[in-house]
């Protein structure tokens, strides 16, 4: 059974990768600090998959920590690096702890796995480096051009992304496979696992769903004058699952096919866009659920439109996305509810 290291594994992404990962017939390791996530996710974790993954509570940025891990569990085949900082707003306020954070924790990892024979990382990137992509490049191939980061958020993922590929270039004994995500929404459909952000969510749809939970009480949608058909921005909502198992493919293609590329990229989206305030109206008629709402200047960093076109991971991974956004909105709402109890 190959094991697999999962940084930033308590948290949304990395929770449901675990799953698939399990699911899938890999042993996981997790490794968390718990920044933006709780302890009790593993438990989740188990309830639904049956086995319990280990879990370390470190910090990537720590190298002696994540060395005596390493060391601990070895052999580890592959890493899943999901481990970052990741709030667009948060970063324009706090930039040198996103550089600190989400770069020297990728720095340390890449360092180790030569030293722990570890084959393969798959780097969770973003549709962030892309920017606004200009009209002829919608939706966005992995062709596209990489543009001027509009957040500290942004530029780390691009400066990771060349940090893995010059480091593989220099002859490390490593493959990668970095996924730019587009917008992860939804929860498992046990709801024993969703997106559970500390403080106030910086994502839409935990906003969304506490604010119709009565937790928040109103939400703003951040610019109605837009160059869009309804004035608000536009995105891939791409559910949760389809996005973990995306992970699952990638890893087995580092693992398993020896002629593949050292480093590959891929978009990792549903190929549609859709506005932001097409999302909360969806959300109300999924769930019969009104939520108290109200347009507020733009917000900086944020980007006008993008979507993916995915044709190269549908042809490549074999993956394609199949959960809809009202299957998506339904279950960030089931996990929303399951959170009274």
């Amino acid at each position: 059974m190959k094991r697999i290291l999962v940084t930033g594994g308590t948290g949304f992404i990395g929770s449901h990768t675990t799953v698939e990962l399990i699911n899938a017939g890999y042993d996981v390791v997790i490794v968390d600090n718990l920044s933006n996530s709780n302890a009790d996710v593993v438990k989740g974790i188990e309830r639904i998959t049956g086995v319990c993954p280990a879990f370390e509570e470190a910090d990537c940025c720590d190298m002696d920590a994540m060395d005596s891990i390493f060391s601990k569990y070895a052999p580890i085949e592959g890493i899943i690096h999901f481990a970052a900082s990741k709030a667009v707003n948060e970063s324009v306020e706090k930039p040198l702890l996103y550089y600190r954070n989400n770069i020297v924790s990728l720095v340390n990892l890449l360092e180790l796995m030569p030293k722990h024979d570890v084959k393969g990382i798959i780097f969770s990137s973003s549709c962030t480096v892309y920017g606004q992509p200009s009209a002829e490049n919608l939706p966005v191939t992995e062709e596209a051009p990489i543009q001027q980061a509009l957040s500290p958020y942004g530029n780390t993922k691009q400066i990771n992304e060349e940090i893995i590929r010059d480091f593989v270039h220099s002859g490390a004994p490593v493959k990668s496979v970095i996924l730019r995500y587009f917008n992860p929404i939804g929860a498992h459909p046990t709801a024993l696992i969703g997106e559970l952000p500390n403080g106030v969510p910086m994502n839409l749809i935990p906003f969304v769903t506490q604010t119709a939970a009565g937790i928040r009480g109103e939400l703003k949608i951040f610019g109605n004058d837009y160059s869009t058909e309804d004035g608000t921005c536009i995105r891939d909502y791409i559910y949760v699952v389809d996005l973990a198992k995306a992970h699952v493919k990638a890893m087995q293609r580092v693992l398993e096919v020896e002629d593949s590329d050292s480093v590959e990229t891929f978009n990792i989206g549903t190929g549609r866009g859709v506005s932001t305030l097409e999302v909360v109206e969806t959300f109300e008629r999924v769930t019969g659920v009104k939520v108290n709402w109200k347009y507020a200047p733009r917000r900086e960093g944020d980007i006008e439109k993008v979507w993916a076109n995915p044709e190269k991971a549908n042809s490549i991974l074999g993956w394609k996305a199949e959960g809809t956004l009202d299957e998506a909105l339904s279950t960030a709402w089931k996990w929303q509810e399951s959170l009274k109890g």
